[in-house]
């Protein structure tokens, strides 16, 4: 069975919350070297203040490798 890339974003969506939440969870327990956020979700953050929403999608897209969709809804709630 070959999976599509579209078969894929779900699970690319997931393992970038999963991975966001480990990070937290990293730095609240004094990890070193273990950041709250990565550096890139400040400047998606900045976009989405800007009013460039469509920008920190594509950002968002590129960073984390999700489809249209999923980088909509993560950066949607970022907002």
């Amino acid at each position: 069975m070959f999976l599509s890339s579209s078969d894929l974003d779900p699970i690319k969506a997931q393992l970038a919350r999963i991975e966001e939440k480990l990070d937290r969870l990293l730095a609240q327990g004094g990890a070193p070297g273990a950041s709250v956020e990565a550096p890139w979700i400040e400047e998606v953050r900045g976009m989405i203040r800007a009013g460039n929403k469509i920008e920190a999608i594509k950002r968002y897209r590129e960073q984390t490798g999700l489809g249209l969709k999923e980088a909509k809804d993560a950066v949607e709630a970022l907002e």
